[in-house]
């Protein structure tokens, strides 16, 4: 089973809906968790965005990467261009990918447009290492 791990700045709402999609979707086939390079609090307008798609992400935390060895983890997503402040132990995993998604904590009308674009690459690398 792959382990995934989405992290951005702050574990606030991208790498949070990132992670409400790949375990919704993903369920049974991976194990999925998400952090930022700092904790903060989940927003609610990514709760909002996601309930809209019938994804509850209220139970999430924001959590540090610190708290986590990158030694664990198959799969690291990036969502917010923040890759090249990762320790590199961190980019080196078996996959690494580095997204650069609009932040929609800047301007929250865009995040159904941000969350919808999560969903297709979500869907995307669940086909690409864990196919149903």
């Amino acid at each position: 089973m792959k382990r995934i791990m989405f992290v951005c700045k702050k574990n606030s709402a991208r790498s949070q809906m990132a992670e409400g999609f790949a375990r919704t979707l993903g369920a049974g086939r991976i194990s999925v968790t998400s952090s930022g390079l700092e904790a903060s609090q989940v927003r609610p307008e990514a709760v909002a965005a996601m309930r809209e798609v019938g994804i509850d992400i209220t139970d999430q935390t924001s959590k540090p990467l610190s708290d986590f060895n990158p030694e664990d983890f198959d799969v690291v997503i990036s969502l917010c261009g923040c890759g090249v402040n990762l320790p590199p132990d961190w980019v080196l995993r078996d996959i690494f990918e580095d997204w650069q998604l609009d932040d929609p904590a800047e301007q929250p009308e865009i995040f159904p447009r941000v969350r919808d674009e999560i969903k297709v690459r979500v869907e995307a690398l669940l086909a690409q290492i864990a196919p149903a």
